[in-house]
């Protein structure tokens, strides 16, 4: 081979080199920015923000409800191909980068057969939900909600928004728990909400009529469907959280045996727990309201623990498999910075979980929060949690928590 041919070959492989590189940051630069993005649940959309950053060659994304904003650090993109693992929770967004900087997929739940939901985002986000006329409603206050499903039940709720001008945010409180930050626009006499946290998929539409009652309609990932009515109350409260679980007659202590993270089963009778104020949370790693009240534990364990205090997480997870669950469980511990003891204790099955703690009266919600004093009674059960989206219902049972506590340790 001559010199000049050798030249020629390495020049060739040279502007291949530059080209493709020039090819992989042009497609790079697409996805540095912000985003609106949509999932499409049939009838409706389920529209959110989507930040995408990248900080040398590592990816990280953003999900934004309103005053919420949800950090993911697991991004991968190959070629055209963008996935984002959703943090804490087993399911992902699956994306081809366009070439226009768009982006089309589809958000998939890997632990749930056939649960799939096609995916859109856009640059230049503007508004959440597209809107063009003026509102003639300013929705903010309380309203007493209920909701209606399929099959005709009822249950109670508490609306709770603020509105400035075509914004609006709020959420709405059952007495299991909320549905966290709701982030949306508000048209004529109409708002729309939504949140999207990684696992759930929510989308609310609400129109005022005659000037005093809500109609409205409730959408949670591809098929389930509710309507609700409300009207403004603000005297309208739920039942108190504190009276819906109870240990059963005959019964005095809760007592159970589960195997932690690494197989070795752990007893409330167990060295560690005597003469201890234990917290019980019942728990799942796939469970939105659970990583709410976990986020708030994790820290307040820190700082709390050399009080004399223990948590047990009881963890029900949505596979009977006990290397999935612990996995799973294993990166929410993690991701949360819980540090404190984590058990597989079963299925997220409701029946199942009450068959597994049989002194319970019936696990109504996960979360639910069992207080146990020195001597292992029971003293309250906390069914449900009202996460920081609620606003002031947080703050009360943040102080309800403490003054529990302060009890318990003074006892």
């Amino acid at each position: 081979m001559t010199q000049k041919n050798l030249f020629k070959i390495l020049f060739s492989l040279l502007l291949v080199g530059l080209f493709s590189c020039n090819e992989k940051q042009k497609n790079e630069s697409k996805l540095h920015g912000n985003y609106h993005a949509v999932l499409n649940i049939s009838d409706h959309i389920v529209p959110f923000f989507l930040n995408l950053n990248q900080v040398g060659e590592k990816w990280t994304a953003e999900i934004i409800n309103g005053e919420e904003v949800l950090d993911y650090d697991e991004v991968y993109l190959k070629e055209d191909s963008l996935i984002i693992v959703m943090g804490v929770f087993d399911a992902e967004i699956r994306a081809k980068v366009n070439k226009d900087g768009s982006l089309s997929g589809e958000f998939v739940k890997n632990n749930v057969t056939g649960y799939r939901i096609p995916f859109e985002a856009k640059t230049n986000p503007g508004q959440r939900f597209p809107t063009e006329a003026d509102p003639q409603t300013d929705f903010s206050g309380k309203w007493r909600t209920v909701f209606k499903d399929e099959k005709g039940n009822n249950y109670d709720a508490i609306g709770i928004f603020e509105q400035e001008g075509k914004q609006i945010k709020g959420t709405f409180l059952t007495k299991l728990g909320d549905y966290r930050f709701l982030d949306g626009n508000v048209e004529g006499n109409t708002f729309y909400l939504s949140a999207f946290d990684g696992s759930h998929v929510y989308y609310f539409e609400g129109s005022l009529n005659n000037g005093e009652q809500l109609e409205g309609k409730f959408r949670s990932g591809p098929r389930y469907a509710e309507s609700f009515t409300a009207v403004r109350d603000d005297s309208f409260e739920l039942p108190d959280a504190y009276s819906l679980n109870y240990l059963k007659p005959g019964f005095d202590k809760l007592t159970f045996t589960f195997p932690d993270l690494e197989g070795k089963p752990v007893s409330l009778e167990d060295e560690a727990y005597k003469n201890k104020v234990v917290l019980v949370q019942l728990f799942g790693s796939w469970c939105p309201n659970c990583m709410d009240e976990t986020k708030f534990l994790a820290n307040w364990y820190k700082n709390n623990q050399s009080r004399g205090i223990k948590i047990i997480a009881l963890a029900f997870e949505s596979k009977p498999d006990f290397d999935y669950a612990s996995k799973r469980v294993a990166k929410t511990k993690e991701r949360l910075g819980a540090d404190y003891t984590f058990l597989i204790a079963g299925e997220s099955n409701k029946e199942k979980a009450s068959q597994a703690l049989p002194a319970l009266n019936q696990v109504i919600a996960f979360p639910t929060l069992i207080y146990l004093d020195r001597n292992g009674k029971v003293v309250k059960i906390h069914t449900g949690f009202n996460g920081p989206g609620t606003g002031d219902y947080y703050q009360q049972w943040v102080e309800s928590h403490e003054n529990l506590i302060n009890e318990l340790l003074e006892g």
